[in-house]
């Protein structure tokens, strides 16, 4: 009798162990299923230079870092001051390619810095923006891999660099205007659900319109 208790005990043991580790391997692999799809070549990469395991780490860490970041989109306004810098720096590459590059990452710096990302170092700024921008935060690094070179940098190299600065320029004023301190001030809540009879259309760029 007491035999068949403890190969009880023994067979339940391992099938509580067994479990353990089924629940332990299904989640860590959609962890990884996660993180690769959600940090595409950054996942790659950020593998082959750590391991998996620290890699994925690092990962869940920027994640977890950049949503308690109070992102916003740029205002009309912003979109509009940072696009005459923006046609300045490229503007300096005839005479200075290499003032046009440094220009280039310091106002991106300066933009993003305006959304909502903390301003620390490059590769703080670039870790962070590869949790949503994955695509381009790797063209922000190769146009920043040759700002850092400065004078060993040949002018193709530097054209390149502006045309990768760009894509990350592009994204930063998709969609600015769209924040909330964008709409109307007078439209109050009640009016915006219809209430007491009132109404509200949108003008052609998708903002309430009050009636007259």
């Amino acid at each position: 009798m007491q035999g068949d208790q403890t190969t009880f005990i023994l067979i339940v043991a391992a099938v509580l162990v067994l479990s353990a580790v089924a629940v332990w391997y299904v989640t860590r692999r959609k962890r990884t299923e996660h993180l690769r799809e959600r940090f595409g070549e950054e996942y790659d990469r950020t593998v082959a230079e750590h391991g998996r395991g620290e890699a994925e780490r690092n990962l869940e860490e920027r994640e977890k870092r950049v949503a308690e970041f109070a992102i916003r989109p740029l205002t009309i306004a912003e979109r509009d001051r940072f696009s005459e810098e923006w046609q300045e720096a490229k503007a300096l590459f005839v005479d200075s390619p290499q003032e046009a590059v440094l220009r280039s990452d310091r106002l991106l710096g300066t933009m993003m810095e305006a959304r909502g990302f903390p301003v620390g170092d490059f590769d703080r700024r670039y870790e962070d923006l590869t949790v949503d921008h994955g695509t381009v935060a790797r063209h922000y690094r190769e146009g920043h891999d040759v700002a850092v070179k400065k004078d060993a940098a040949t002018t193709e190299e530097m054209r390149r660099a502006v045309k990768n600065y760009e894509t990350l320029y592009e994204e930063l004023v998709r969609d600015a205007g769209t924040g909330s301190d964008e709409l109307p001030q007078s439209a109050t809540p009640g009016a915006a659900f219809g209430e007491e009879g009132g109404t509200i259309s949108q003008s052609p760029l998708g903002r309430p319109v009050r009636p007259g």
